[in-house]
Parts: C-alpha cells; structure tokens; sequence
C-alpha cells in the first residue's frame, strides 16, 4: 500500500499544474471554455431546470457507479445506531421495549433504558427507514437525502448569487459530497442536516426580498430538518438568522401587521406540530417529553461532557471492557486535552483544517485567497457574520467530523463561489490567470471523480484515516463483520454470535450490534461475560446454534462456543473443530 500513489498526491499534482497553466499559459482552451459557458448559462438561467438538473445528476451519476463503489458496510458506532433507528421506524414503531438479556447486548449510542433505540435525534433514522420500506435497504435513504441536498444547495445559492454560480456550486457539491464522502457512502448523517440549512439559507434572502407564505414555509422546514438532526448546530446557524429577520420586521419590513402575521402562521403552525411530534417521541423513547436524544445515553455511560466549559463526570459502573476503554480512555483524554490552552488552540486549527480538507480539498483552496475580498463584500456579509457565530460555537465543543459543520455546508459553498467570481477578475501583468483558474477548477473537480471512481482498478490508495475527513471517502471498511454475518446468516436454524475482544482490542472496531427486534433476527450479537451470565443467555437462546466470534483474529474466526451449561467453560482451544469458520 505505502508504495501505491494516493488521491491527496494527484490532487496535489493537478493543482500544482493548474496554477503553472494559470501563470504561464492562461488562454489554454479559453474557446472551448466560453462555448461550455454559453450552453451552462442556458441552462442556468432556467432556474427550476438547474435545480431539478443537479438533484438528478447526485442520484443519476452514483447509481450507475455502484458497480464500482457499492453500496457500503456499517463500521462505526453512529452506523449502527442509526440502522437500529431505521430497523425501529420501519418496523411501525417508535422504539423497543428493553430486553431482558440487555447487559450483553449493551453498546455505544445505543440507549438500552427505559427502552432499546438508537441516542439520536430521529431524522437520519427516518430517512434510512423510508430506504428499507421503498427500496430494500436503508442506503437508498442516504442515496435520496444527497441528491435532495444537492438540489437544496443549489436552490439556496440562487437566492445568494446570480443562476450560472448557482448551478456551478451545484454541481460541485455533487462532485464533492454527494459521490464519494462519507455523507454518502456511510451511515453518520450529513446530507440531511446541510439540506435543512440549506433551505433556511436560501429561504432567508428570499424572505427578505417578498416575504412569501412559501419561503416561510421552505425555511420552516429547514428549521425541522435542523431540529431533528444537528439541534445544537442548528440553533448556532438559526439564532442569527432568526436576529435578522426580527430586525427585519422591525425596521424594514413593508407589510401591515395584519399581513405579516397571516403568512408567518402557517409555518409557525407547522413548527409547533414538529415540536410536538418530538415531545411525543422523546416521551415514548426516554419516558420524558422534556428528555431530549443523548442525554440519557451520556449519562449513563459516558464520563467527558461535549462542551470544553463542562467539568467530567464520576465514572459509571462498566459491564464492557471495550466500552470503558472508550469513555474513560480515548474520549476522556482528548476532551481533558481539548480544555487545556494549548490543546484548544491546536484542536481548533485541527478543526479548520478538517473543514477544508472535506468540503474543498486542495484544488478548490487557490480561490479561498481571495478571502480578503470576500470579506469585504457587502453581498455575504450577513453569511460571514453567521460563520463567525457558527464557527465559535464548534471551537466549544471538544470533538469535531465534518457533519457537525454539514448546516452550514450551504454558506461555504456561497463563500467560495464568491471568491471565484473575484479571482475570475484577478489579472496579474494583465493576463487571464484568474478567468482560468475559475473555469480549469469544475474540470479538475471533475476528473479527479474519474480517478477516484477507478482508483481500485488503477491502484491507488484511498486510505481509512483519516481520508474520511476528505471529500473522496475511504476504502471500504466493515467488511470482516459483514462477511462473517453472512456466513451465520446462510447456516441452516437461527444462530446467536458471542464476540470475544482480545485486551487492547481497538472500541472504534466494535461488533455487537442487533436489529430491533432482538429475538426474532436471525442472527443475535452478544459479548460474553461471566461464566454464569453466559450460560443464562445460552439457556435464553436454547434453540439457537452458538458461536464464538473473535474479530481480532487475522484473519476474524467463529467457531462453536466452548462452553457447558452446568460447568466451567472449556479453553477455546480444546474446542476448535473443521467446522470452524476464518475470514
């Protein structure tokens, strides 16, 4: 691997050779450019075609690549947590009762009482439901929510800049989100959370212009979409949106109160009922209307708070060594790091650089210089405003992944495109250079998906971490679980996996997860405990086949478990027979 070329290298190099173009040869192909402007800006200016244009273009392009990057495997925690919340709502039901064998099913995000459901706010379960129930498998939910967050992207830019940007931000969006990041082929979240600042974004420019029932309504939407997926990101991207319009009302607004009040209350109709669909699911799930996702979680498990103000908790009784190893080693550590002055400051230039490495890469970074301008520009004032607000409130808490930035995914896609119509003027000793650099970037963009799309076939590494902060994904992981959930799922009967972690075994690798309903799947994930808690849960599962699963093995094995109902358990060893399973 370490001597295959890499993604980040070719588009290191293709940056390199585009700024060497820009500088000394920037009339390259500038017909072939002002022709693809021409027929682009046809298009562009047909505003409802550019947006159904670049939906269809996320959903379109990564269903005919699916031979090549298919449809992926859960790996992480969130995955799982969110698959569970889809197994619940497809199934007609808000959660799951608790299950009397719950301390050997325990596992992270996953909240085990009062009942058994994913610690998330429901809406990236939703969307993953309505793949299950539509379409077969949950993806079809991320593959939907990327193409419906492209549109929304392009539908916000429209408000913000003239249609022919609009449609190139669109598209780069596809290019950059929706194909290969982790947004798309994973199970985190992302697509939804940039949808739902997307539409308050692009709804808010359009209040302010006509102040219709319609944009109302969109960023009311928006404003659910927020709510029921990033709440804490949400309000930091709301909270200033929600100062503008007030002041608005209050200073410039051309509507009678009567008016005014007549098409604000359809979408605050709609906002209340939301916020009672969440009371009620918060009540059903946790068993308080006022108890929101995560905190019954967090408090049950979990020792650092999120925020770097909050002091650590006492640590909780652990069943699991691998989940103490997670809560006490790694998140600890990096949020007691987080709080100290030197650890802030690094951890927030590590957070910048993880925004830019996602949401731009290399080849998009030579018009982020003319940031300076940007700044200046009356045009995205209120939008940096808003990214001060939004960015102060991320350097609090002590963790960072690119969706937690994904509400304001729309407004960087404003800002860069922004610099590009600057840099497109940029003329060093009179020549083009910055013309070029703006119309050689979108082909650049475009052929490093073509390099992405065949880099197994070529050879070329993509790497696990951190490319996943990168806008090209990863590799595919989670694999080695998939495959031996495979092999239990073809044996004959149904079968109960016990896992067994060596002692340094990594918790980002973990493998104990179920459906919702735990007892009627085919195949139960439990880790093994005590010798007599073992033994009761085989008792439980007394007409299954059972197994022992060891996942840090090389390759990962199952075989028989070793163990007797009415005795000791048996070394390992001893029980390994030719009906045991390697990977």
């Amino acid at each position: 691997m370490s001597g295959r070329p890499s993604i980040l290298m070719i588009e290191v190099g293709a940056t390199l050779i585009t700024l060497v173009l820009a500088f000394c040869w920037p009339r390259t192909a500038s017909g072939w450019f002002a022709i693809a402007e021409r027929y682009l800006g046809r298009l562009a200016r047909r505003r409802t075609l550019s947006v159904l244009t670049v939906g269809a273009a996320a959903l379109l392009v990564r269903l005919l690549i699916l031979p090549l990057a298919p449809i992926p495997q859960p790996f992480i925690h969130d995955e799982f947590s969110n698959l569970l919340a889809a197994d619940t709502f497809a199934s007609g039901r808000l959660t799951n009762p608790t299950h009397p064998m719950w301390v050997h099913f325990e596992s992270f995000h996953i909240t085990q009482k009062p009942s058994y459901m994913s610690m998330y706010f429901p809406a990236q379960g939703l969307a993953l439901a309505a793949g299950k129930v539509l379409a077969g498998d949950p993806w079809y939910g991320i593959w939907f929510s990327a193409g419906f967050m492209c549109a929304a992207i392009c539908w916000m830019l429209q408000g913000w800049l003239p249609p022919g940007w609009a449609l190139l931000g669109g598209m780069l969006a596809v290019m950059r989100l929706a194909l290969f990041s982790y947004w798309t082929n994973g199970y985190y979240g992302g697509a939804l959370a940039a949808t739902g600042g997307a539409l308050v974004l692009g709804a808010f420019p359009r209040i302010l212009r006509r102040a219709r029932t319609r944009d109302g309504l969109l960023m009311a939407v928006g404003v659910i979409i927020l709510a029921f997926s990033r709440p804490y990101e949400g309000l930091l991207l709301c909270a200033p949106v929600m100062v503008a319009l007030l002041w608005w009302v209050a200073t410039k607004a051309r509507l009678t109160w009567p008016a005014l009040i007549r098409r604000m209350l359809p979408p605050l109709a709609l906002l209340v009922a939301a916020g009672a669909w969440l009371g009620y699911y918060n009540y059903r799930v946790f068993g308080n209307v006022f108890t929101l996702p995560y905190q019954v979680n967090r408090a049950t498990y979990a020792v650092s708070p999120v925020f770097v103000w909050q002091t650590p908790r006492p640590e909780p009784v652990y069943r699991h060594a691998v989940m103490r190893d997670f809560y006490t080693n790694w998140e600890l550590k990096e949020f007691q790091y987080s709080r100290t002055p030197a650890g802030f400051v690094r951890r927030n230039a590590q957070k910048l650089g993880i925004v830019v490495c996602f949401f731009f890469g290399l080849v998009l970074v030579p018009p982020l210089l003319m940031g300076v301008r940007v700044v200046r520009d009356r045009r995205v004032r209120f939008l940096i405003v808003a990214g001060v607000v939004f960015g102060l409130g991320l350097s609090l808490n002590a963790w960072l992944f690119p969706h937690y930035v994904a509400p304001f995914a729309g407004a960087l896609y404003v800002l860069l495109l922004q610099a590009m119509r600057h840099l497109r003027l940029w003329r060093p000793g009179g020549e083009p250079s910055g013309l070029f650099l703006v119309r050689a970037i979108p082909v650049i963009c475009l052929a490093l998906v073509a390099v992405r799309l065949w880099a197994e076939p070529l050879k070329i590494s993509v790497g696990r971490w951190p490319a996943v902060f990168m806008w090209y994904g990863t590799e595919p992981i989670g694999l080695d679980r998939a495959r031996v959930l495979a092999d239990l799922e073809r044996r004959p009967g149904r079968q109960l996996a016990i896992v067994r972690y060596v002692p340094d075994h990594s918790p980002f690798g973990d493998w104990v997860y179920n459906a919702a309903d735990i007892d009627e799947s085919k195949v139960v994930w439990a880790r093994e405990m005590d010798m007599a808690s073992t033994s009761r849960l085989i008792r439980y599962y007394k007409d299954r086949e059972v197994w022992l699963v060891q996942p840090d093995s090389s390759p990962p094995r199952i075989l028989p478990y070793p163990v007797h109902l009415d005795g000791p358990t048996v070394d390992v060893g001893q029980s390994e027979r030719s009906s045991a399973s390697a990977y």
